[in-house]
């Protein structure tokens, strides 16, 4: 309900904006048509009167494309022709002016609505009681209907720009089908260096305990003395214990069963609780995300807390995990000494990640910090 009421408020706000510059825009489409109608017929004169048009239809194409993704969350690929700019422009004020009378339609439901409360103080209330009520009634009533025409308008304003403002059809086809090569074979990369890495931890760590515990079993299986090779057995064991510990590190690090079995929150938990710096986990999920979704974000988690651990020794850092408007962010923050190079291995590795799922990666770590790093995920 909250985020409804925000959504409502937010796309109210853009269209009361939008009939703001839909105004600029048919005074602008007026004076480039006075301007253009005397050399229409002078090819050299059109193309100069149309340069200085053209700069102007393009800045308000920008501010049209800043109002929807920041009022609308309408996002459009800036890859329009000029002559489209001019043809958005000079359609736009209509859908300006519908949203206009839907905004000035919700302010008459909201007064009439909300009549009763301050209608007994302007008008004889108390012998007509029956007229107060009916008011309020057709007053809600109207802003129920505004605000379905609010979404209505946010949704015809999504189309139009899209239609001239982004890409073609074509293009958003050879787009999509470029970004998808790509997100394969950056899924193919990170499999590759996760396999890498999962071998150089085998072979460095638990490949190593391995070894020094098999030498520790041939020199007590050698010795003559008992009191020395009970203590190699001892030293045996300990070396046992340690390789055990190592290859559940590495087994956790390739994908923890935790996820599985409990969830993502249990397992950002287990993250925090196994840090060497105080984690605190502010988790605002109400439902478990997928199960593709819920890997990379606690990837995204995992390896941030612990290069900041390893690299910028922090004395705290902060993971939130929230849902908005079916998308997922997920932030680290440390307040190490920051420096954080985003090309660097891991951090690429996670960026390609994410990329795969369609999402996208931030990593804002200036010198003498915080660092930063933010994931962006569909959720829907």
């Amino acid at each position: 309900m909250r985020v409804t009421a925000r959504r409502v408020l937010r796309c109210g706000v853009g269209l009361m904006m939008g009939t703001a510059t839909a105004a600029v825009e048919l005074l602008f489409a007026l004076l480039a048509g006075v301007a253009l109608l005397p050399v229409a017929a002078w090819p050299a004169g059109r193309r100069a009167v149309l340069r200085p048009i053209l700069a102007g239809a393009r800045i308000l194409a920008e501010l049209e494309r800043g109002r929807l993704r920041m009022w609308l969350d309408l996002r459009v690929t800036p890859a329009y022709e000029d002559v489209r700019v001019l043809r958005y422009i000079a359609c736009h004020w209509t859908l300006g002016v519908l949203g206009g009378v839907v905004m000035l339609t919700a302010a008459v439901g909201l007064a009439y609505g909300t009549f009763g409360v301050y209608g007994w103080l302007l008008l004889d209330g108390i012998r007509n009681p029956g007229s107060l009520v009916l008011g309020s009634l057709g007053g809600l009533f109207l802003v129920f209907l505004a605000v379905q025409g609010i979404f209505g308008v946010a949704g015809l304003e999504g189309k139009l720009a899209r239609h001239f403002l982004g890409p073609r059809h074509q293009a958003e086809l050879e787009r999509r089908i470029a970004e998808l090569s790509a997100s394969r074979a950056a899924v193919v990369d990170a499999v590759n260096d996760e396999r890498r890495r999962i071998e150089r931890d085998l072979h460095d760590g638990v490949q190593q305990r391995l070894v020094a515990l098999g030498m520790l079993l041939g020199r007590a299986r050698r010795s003559q003395d008992a009191d020395r090779r009970d203590r190699l057995l001892g030293k045996a064991h300990d070396e046992s214990r340690r390789a055990l510990d190592e290859l559940r590190e590495v087994a956790w690090r390739i994908y923890p069963t935790t996820l599985d079995e409990a969830g993502l929150r249990a397992a950002l938990e287990t993250v925090a609780e196994r840090a060497s710096v105080p984690v605190g986990v502010v988790y605002e999920l109400t439902e478990e995300p997928e199960q593709a979704v819920a890997t990379v974000a606690y990837f995204v988690v995992c390896e941030a807390v612990t290069n900041a651990v390893k690299h910028a020794a922090p004395t705290r850092i902060s993971v939130a995990v929230r849902v908005e408007e079916e998308r997922m962010y997920v932030s680290v923050q440390d307040d190490g000494c920051g420096g954080a190079n985003a090309a660097g291995s891991g951090l690429f590795g996670l960026a390609r990640r994410v990329a795969a799922l369609d999402g996208s990666l931030s990593v804002v770590s200036p010198p003498g910090g915080p660092t930063l790093v933010a994931a962006e995920l569909p959720c829907g």
